[in-house]
């Protein structure tokens, strides 16, 4: 036995050694915990385990010998199978065409485990000759075969996965690259590369620590150096390292005293293919190796000035020709923007509605699924704001989180949804992000919380911005609606003087008949012009405003039932010596409001009731008509806001107006309605004195108003 394959014999032996020792180290780790670090952790298993089968076959008999070639694929197999569950998933499917060569390969592994097994098993040491040749150039197929399966895989799935994985697909490509070197070297020269044969089981022995890594939790806790001291660590080591490959070089090649030439090739083949391997087959390890060097020594989660760049221009995208969807809807763009920041491959946005809470506004690639009372609580968005609280939805479904957030059922129910963000602006959160689960999920760390952090204050400055915009937008609107209202006056005015002056003139010629005929004639012409301008502007003006103090509901209701009763008699319930905190002028506005609109959205004849009581320390005045209703969609998205009415000589500010004014008042204006079973307006106004919420039952009262 020579001293080369003296060496080999004791490699083989310590890789045997140690890829079983990774196997049962593999075997006996939580399956939970090697879950939440990877795709397919069974299958790692099965890699290690298989390959320390080959590493057993290549000790017993040797490295390049027909059996070795047998068990070799049976290696081949197991790293094929937990590359394809690793890199791809049923929502991220392989492509036509590397699933083609992925079926190809498994059943040429197949075949050759079986044919091979079966011809050594029958002829044993006389099938070596002619199955030799045969297994050799089906080696040199999968070594083919999965280069590009690990070439495909991370370029598919380089984003999503933790650099220890990565890294093990790296060792797969370094294995499968200097067996088909071997190879190649073989079929080009028709001579057998004996010396790199010798030294393959160095390479394997190279790949052995990406298991244990992989399988640890590591890539995420790292330390920081300053770049002075990360550069002087890295020529330290690339000089030691360099030092001692020499020496060792050295050192093998004078216990072979054979040819120094062939023994360095195969050594910088090692070295080179084991170096590069990981940089060629991962753009993301390139990335990190400059990164690294640039500025840090170890690898950080992010490369934070190519995110940051990234997440700005996702943000500040503007749509042009041809331009997508999310270029022209910004809401989108935070919810993109944030997603792939973190590397979720969906995102849900949710922006303030009338009652104070939030709702489901628009959403990135989420799949479907997601309810039409998917809200966020007014309790909940005001622990949110008041925390600024990114929430980790794993942990409160395990119960780790030490403060109440009052997280809704269906976002904790929804094992979906991954990140709560809230995305605040100053002190005011302008909406709330929702992120997807990643393929591999993960906990959150301190980078993670700085990023999403930062993230959202400069997604909610566009927010901001955007907001700003309609509100000038608005503004411009109310403008031209002023500008047209002193049109209006002005003919108001006219018809004024015209009035005027026909009583003036009735003082002189009131006893003439035609005079008379002619004055009811222009009487008739002028309040037909006024009811025409009224229904054109429909003026809402309020007056002066008043002082806030206790305000009795009970006859602000009558009056209003007084005035409506030409039109419908309305019925009125109110408990006695209710008392709301606000001034009578607001509350008689927005409650002759909700009756309008009652009255006009009833059929003749219809009842119109009115109803008020002390309910859970607030005033509630309830308008119910059995109308022709709304549904759910124009409540929520066009009732209370500005310009929109079903009316067509409406300008649609009533509903608008009243619910500014009811929040001015410290309230709020609640809605149930469906199509074809009538509304109920819900005012809520905070109660002047809460002890009047006993007996409401004994203090009511029913008044028609007829």
């Amino acid at each position: 036995m020579t001293a080369l394959a003296g060496l080999s014999q004791f490699l083989s032996t310590l890789a045997l050694a140690g890829f079983a020792g990774v196997t049962l180290w593999l075997l006996v780790r939580p399956p939970a915990r090697m879950a939440a670090l990877m795709p397919a952790p069974q299958l790692l298993t099965m890699a290690a385990a298989a390959t320390a089968l080959w590493c057993a076959a290549v000790t017993a008999f040797s490295p390049g010998s027909s059996q070795a070639l047998v068990v070799q694929a049976l290696r081949d197999l197991a790293m094929l199978g937990w590359l394809g569950a690793t890199f791809w998933s049923v929502r991220a499917p392989m492509s036509r065409p590397l699933r083609l060569i992925l079926r190809m390969l498994v059943t040429i592994c197949v075949l050759t485990l079986v044919l091979g097994a079966a011809a050594h098993l029958r002829a044993g040491a006389e099938a070596e000759p002619w199955m030799t040749p045969t297994l050799t150039f089906a080696a040199m197929v999968l070594a083919v075969g999965g280069l590009l399966i690990v070439d495909g895989g991370v370029r598919h799935a380089s984003a999503g996965q933790r650099m220890p994985v990565m890294a093990v697909a790296g060792g797969f490509a370094m294995l499968w690259a200097y067996e088909l070197n071997v190879q190649l070297i073989g079929a080009l020269t028709g001579q057998t590369a004996t010396a790199l044969i010798e030294l393959l089981p160095a390479v394997a022995l190279l790949t052995l620590p990406t298991y244990v890594i992989a399988a640890m939790d590591v890539g995420r806790e790292r330390m920081r150096l300053s770049r002075t001291a990360a550069m002087r660590t890295l020529l330290l080591l690339s000089a030691a390292a360099y030092l001692i490959l020499i020496g060792l070089a050295g050192a093998v090649a004078r216990m072979v005293g054979g040819d120094y030439a062939v023994l360095a090739q195969a050594t910088s083949l090692v070295v080179a293919l084991g170096a590069g391997g990981l940089l060629l087959a991962s753009a993301r390890a390139r990335a990190w190796l400059s990164v690294m060097i640039s500025k840090h020594f170890f690898e950080h989660r992010y490369d934070y000035r190519a995110e940051w760049m990234r997440f700005t221009a996702t943000l500040g995208q503007i749509g042009g020709q041809g331009g997508g969807e999310d270029d022209r809807n910004l809401y989108r763009r935070v919810a993109k923007a944030l997603a792939e920041l973190t590397g979720s491959p969906a995102a849900l946005l949710m922006l303030p509605d009338a009652s104070g809470g939030f709702r489901v506004a628009e959403q990135w690639h989420w799949p479907i699924g997601i309810e039409e009372e998917a809200t966020l609580s007014l309790r909940s968005a005001f622990m949110l704001q008041e925390t600024r609280h990114i929430v980790d939805l794993d942990a409160q479904r395990r119960g780790h989180e030490g403060e109440d957030l009052a997280i809704p059922d269906w976002l904790i129910a929804d094992q979906r949804a991954w990140v709560v963000v809230p995305v605040l602006h100053f002190q005011r959160m302008i909406a709330v992000a929702v992120l997807h689960r990643p393929a591999v999920s993960r906990a959150l760390d301190w980078e993670d919380l700085d990023v999403l952090r930062i993230a959202g204050q400069q997604a909610a400055s566009y927010l901001a911005e955007s907001q700003s915009q309609q509100a000038l937008s608005e503004a411009r609107r109310f403008d031209e609606f002023n500008r047209r209202f002193a049109f209006i006056m002005h003919d108001i005015k006219n018809l004024a003087s015209q009035i005027g002056l026909l009583a003036r003139n009735a003082e002189r010629h009131a006893d003439k008949p035609d005079f008379r005929a002619d004055m009811v004639e222009t009487l008739k012409i002028s309040a037909g012009r006024l009811s025409d301008l009224l229904v054109r502007l429909s003026p809402r003006e309020r007056g002066p405003a008043a002082e806030a103090g206790r305000i009795l509901v009970e006859p602000i209701l009558n009056n209003i039932a007084a005035e409506a009763r030409p039109r419908r008699a309305l019925f009125v319930g109110c408990q006695t010596g209710l008392s709301a905190w606000g001034d009578a002028e607001s509350i008689r506005q927005i409650v002759q409001h909700l009756v309008a609109n009652a009255i006009d959205a009833s059929d003749a004849g219809a009842p119109v009731q009115v109803v008020a009581v002390a309910e859970q320390g607030r005033a509630r005045i309830d308008v119910i008509d059995q109308g022709s209703g709304m549904t759910r969609g124009f409540i929520r998205d066009e009732l209370f806001k500005p310009f929109v009415s079903t009316k067509e000589a409406g300008f649609g500010l009533g509903a608008f107006e009243a619910l500014q004014i009811a929040q001015a008042l410290g309230g709020s204006i609640e809605v149930v309605s469906e199509p074809g079973k009538g509304s109920n307006f819900t005012l809520w106004l905070p109660l002047a004195d809460a002890r009047g919420d006993a007996g409401v039952d004994a203090r009511m009262m029913k008044v028609a108003s007829k």
